[in-house]
């Protein structure tokens, strides 16, 4: 068995977010909500975000029309992932303080050790 699989799914079916991958990915998504992604490059389960990438996410969130939030709990109940064959990918909905749930979403990839590659964040 792949050590990548977590649940009983199969691993091209999209599927809610781990509860394992949880934690880190709330790290990351409130490092991004407060305009810090720095406090993430000492996380062990973190890849460093490439300047690329933080650039990106810098240009969609100060464009958007809502001011992020602490990601709540509830962002778990749509929030999903699916494998692509060599690693999950992970799309997180984001909340802003306006709306709620947004029409934002942070993409990542979760990798060998479950650690997180932080990909963008876009609406879809």
């Amino acid at each position: 068995m792949n050590e990548q699989r977590t649940n009983s799914f199969e691993p091209t079916e999209q599927q809610l977010v781990p509860e394992q991958w949880r934690q880190i990915l709330t790290q990351v998504a409130n490092a991004i909500a407060s305009g810090n992604l720095d406090v993430l490059a000492g996380a062990p389960s973190v890849e460093p975000v490439s300047e690329a990438s933080a650039a990106q996410i810098r240009g969609y969130v100060s464009g958007y029309p809502a001011t992020l939030a602490p990601l709540p709990p509830e962002s778990w109940d749509t929030s999903v992932c699916i494998f692509n064959g060599s690693e999950w990918e992970v799309l997180v909905d984001l909340w802003t303080f306006e709306e709620g749930r947004s029409d934002l979403v942070l993409h990542a990839f979760v990798g060998q050790g479950n650690v997180v590659r932080v990909h963008a964040v876009y609406v879809p």
